[in-house]
């Protein structure tokens, strides 16, 4: 019986099984096997793998008090926010896999740091399989500096890739993007499993070898998850998520993984005609622009190791259908189900009945349970038509419990001493309001 010439592997941890399933059998993922041409290993790799498999040596373990600690030497990039992303700068031979949506800024921002290294003295390399060299010109101009002086090749092909990477040596290079690289030894097209865990390894390898480091400019998918392979997160060094919505100007970039530093820092950039700009005091500007009006609070939020305040607005209109809308931006749907169901229960406010709209204004994106008592009141404030605070500026923050109380966070001086900076006098948090139904109460008045 002749072997099958086509496998299906999975797109988020890359098992491969010969048949197709709903389910995958390696992390149990719905929906994810793909099938692609069966990729063969040659009589000499497998005769090579089996050779040294024999004769490989065991090797002696090493206590860890033994092992000599390295100190990473970092390129700084020039862009302060991302430096302080990455924990300081670009570490020599590190692949750092930098993903976001289309015209989020992703390009943008990584011309922007090779012009900075380039204009500091360092080795610099463009690789763009997406753009022309006129287009990366034309991106260039927009930005001035030592844009200009960026050197740039517009390839598709891996081994010309490796082989560039291998003539110029560069300190930096950027890779747009790792999804349109293919390799001619597979059959597979660009984008595929196969190739983008070939393209990401062969990469790597000619990165640690020459101590370059590597900016890998990657896709991500509708849900907003980086595309391709969970092997490829597995491979890099760093993976940092660009977020934000096009239409507004305010962009976000955190660490998901860094082997090199912390990932609880983020940067907050803001998009203009001649690039992206750092943000350095985005409290001042989200805070000047909160409205006041009835369903709009401030709340004290934490992006990292950095206080933020970021304004919460909330709509409650009564709904005309038989199931109301529940409709949120910046936060997640689940925690607005969860604070409606504690209000109704533990407050006094139900809203079975009306259409709840929540919205961090700015494009920012909230994932921490402090940001409960923000939504709880300005949900409030919007049923009750009444601005919080008698009008006043009024900052808040706190988890919300099952059973109505509120859960302190951390960093709790750090956030009342920025609402304070900034002219929000009054803050609800936990400490002085234990339960929801007093927090809403001083809140309202």
């Amino acid at each position: 019986m002749a072997k099958p010439t086509t496998v299906h592997v999975c797109s988020a941890c890359g098992h491969e099984t010969p048949r197709w399933a709903g389910q995958c059998p390696g992390c149990n993922e719905w929906n994810t096997l793909v099938e692609e041409p069966r990729i063969t290993a040659s009589k000499g790799r497998s005769s090579r793998a089996g050779a040294s498999k024999a004769a490989s040596p065991a090797r002696a373990p090493v206590k860890l008090g033994e092992v000599k600690a390295e100190d990473h030497r970092r390129l700084p990039t020039g862009i302060g926010e991302l430096d302080n992303v990455l924990g300081g700068g670009l570490v020599p031979g590190s692949l750092v896999l930098i993903g976001g949506a289309p015209g989020i800024g992703k390009s943008t921002l990584t011309t922007m740091a090779l012009a900075n290294m380039c204009g500091a003295g360092r080795k610099t390399l463009y690789v763009s399989a997406e753009e022309s060299a006129a287009q990366i010109r034309l991106r260039a101009q927009r930005l001035g500096g030592s844009a200009l002086e960026i050197p740039v090749i517009a390839e598709t092909d891996l081994g010309t890739v490796l082989a560039t990477l291998e003539a110029e040596r560069p300190e930096v290079v950027v890779v747009d993007s790792v999804q349109t690289i293919a390799s001619d030894e597979m059959t597979s097209a660009a984008g595929s499993v196969a190739q983008v865990r070939e393209v990401a390894d062969a990469i790597m390898r000619v990165a640690k070898a020459q101590q370059t480091a590597v900016l890998l400019v990657g896709h991500v998918t509708k849900e907003g998850a980086l595309a391709g392979p969970r092997v490829l997160e597995h491979l890099v060094d760093a993976v940092l998520q660009f977020e934000g919505e096009r239409e507004r100007t305010y962009r976000t970039v955190r660490a998901i993984k860094n082997r090199f530093g912390s990932t609880n820092e983020a940067g907050v950039f803001e998009m203009r005609d001649n690039g992206l700009v750092e943000v350095l005091d985005p409290s001042a500007r989200f805070v000047a622009e909160a409205t006041r009006a009835p369903g709009s609070v401030v709340l004290c939020a934490m992006e990292g190791s950095r206080p933020l305040l970021v304004e919460v607005q909330a709509l409650v209109n009564p709904s005309e259908l038989e199931q109301p809308r529940r409709v949120v931006a910046g936060i997640d749907r689940n925690r607005l189900a969860l604070v409606l169901a504690v209000l109704g229960r533990h407050a006094g406010i139900g809203l079975g009945n009306a259409d709840v709209f929540v919205n961090v204004v700015g494009g920012v994106r909230v994932d921490e349970p402090g940001a409960d008592l923000a939504v709880a009141l300005a949900v409030a404030s919007a049923a009750k038509s009444t601005a919080l605070g008698n009008g006043q500026p009024l900052g808040c923050f706190g988890e919300l419990g099952l059973t109505g109380e509120l859960r302190s966070v951390g960093h709790a001086d750090r956030r009342i001493a920025e609402a304070q900076k900034f002219g929000l006098a009054q803050v609800i948090e936990p400490t002085r309001h234990a339960v929801i139904r007093r927090a809403v109460g001083a809140a309202l008045g």
